[in-house]
């Protein structure tokens, strides 16, 4: 009895997905298991550290909220993965809501600002339709939109100083989410909203601070990155840069809540064998003794930033740190004896059989469902007489 049942479940379940396939299309809806599973790819930040906590870096075809104080490291971080896509190969654009992206500044960070497209939009309703049209046309790998703060509503724009537009950036913002995160999904490119602080009116206990364009954001981003300034780097009197802690406040394709530190040097940005140095001492790769630090037992620099200007002169030292440390950061494979290696039979898959087993499944259906309106129309013509 419990066999008949489950094999009339299973042929009714082959009717079904039969038939959404003819009505959407091929691959409509699968088995997970069918599905082409394979580990989330990433882009590179430029900063070391950042990727070891975010589990590789960013991950491609999905939605990432970067917020912050001013001045605390948002647009560099952006831009850097701007330089890391371009160096792969890929097509990067920059929407420049705030109009004040300053081409020498990212072009010292790496940036092609020769094949960087950059979209300076009049309202927020033209900058998200812009996105929306980039991610749909599946041939641009990152968009960075600077920032949802300056995404300014048509009707505010048009309005008066002083009107009142309640929630009008909130509706917005969850409209253009709801349009563009399935096309992002499709097209694997990555956008990244950069996102500015307010404080809440009234808050006595808890944290005050919240971001704009309401919670929509929130849910849809599949990484938020809280980055904050927490010293200002100095030589003598002279500050040449500053040093900032990211926390992950969410992460859905790695563990979430992990924190990174990093440097970033005013107008050659983060600082990268900062990261290398901090990451190689970790490990133990590069031993600190007092002010000192050694490797492999000889003492390479008086300080963090004399170790620095000693990667710097010496690539071929740093090269060697770098090595090190990659092997450190990488998994290790566990081996196989010849003994233990499956050996699995070849499976041979007649299409044939499932065609026509799928085409039987079908037609049982229909008949089932014919019999059904028969029976009904039987019974309301004995109820009428």
């Amino acid at each position: 009895m419990a066999a008949n049942a489950s094999s009339d479940k299973e042929k009714a379940l082959t009717s079904v997905l039969t038939q959404i396939e003819r009505n959407f299309g091929k691959g409509s809806i699968m088995r997970l298991g069918e599905a082409n599973r394979m580990q989330v790819e990433t882009i590179p930040t430029g900063a070391l550290t950042l990727d070891m906590a975010l589990g590789g870096g960013l991950p491609r075809g999905r939605v990432i909220e970067i917020y912050g104080p001013e001045s605390s490291g948002k647009t560099t971080l952006a831009l850097h993965a701007i330089a890391e896509i371009q160096r792969q190969g890929g097509v990067a654009a920059f929407i420049d809501a705030e109009h004040a992206l300053d081409p020498y500044y990212a072009e010292n960070l790496g940036v092609n600002i020769e094949d960087l497209l950059i979209s300076q939009p009049d309202t927020g309703e033209m900058g998200l339709e812009i996105c929306d049209q980039l991610v749909r046309s599946s041939a641009v790998d990152l968009i960075v939109i600077d920032s949802v703060a300056a995404l300014t509503p048509r009707a505010e724009i048009e309005g008066e100083m002083g009107d009142s537009h309640m929630g009008l950036q909130a509706r917005l913002m969850s409209q253009a989410l709801r349009k563009i995160t399935g096309n992002i999904g499709k097209s694997q490119c990555t956008v990244i909203f950069l996102n500015q602080l307010r404080l809440k009116i009234g808050v006595t206990y808890g944290n005050p601070e919240t971001t704009t364009g309401g919670n929509a954001l929130k849910f849809y981003a599949s990484v938020r990155l809280d980055i904050r300034r927490i010293q200002t780097l100095k030589k003598g009197n002279d500050q040449f840069g500053i040093r900032v802690k990211v926390k992950v406040a969410k992460n859905k394709v790695a563990p979430p809540f992990r924190v990174a530190e990093f440097d970033i040097i005013f107008g050659e940005g983060i600082s990268i064998l900062g990261c290398l140095l901090d990451i190689a001492e970790e490990h133990d790769i590069v031993v600190r003794k007092g002010a000192w630090y050694s490797f492999e037992g000889v003492n390479v620099g008086q300080g963090r930033d004399n170790t620095i200007i000693r990667m710097k002169e010496d690539p071929e030292f740093a090269q060697k740190v770098k090595d090190l440390v990659m092997a450190k950061l990488k998994p290790e494979a566990i081996p196989i004896e010849p003994g233990e290696e499956p050996i699995l039979p070849p499976v041979e898959v007649d299409l044939d059989a499932i065609d026509a087993q799928a085409q039987a499944a079908v037609e049982d259906a229909e008949a089932s469902t014919a019999e059904e309106k028969a029976t009904k129309t039987k019974s309301r013509s004995k109820a009428k007489k």
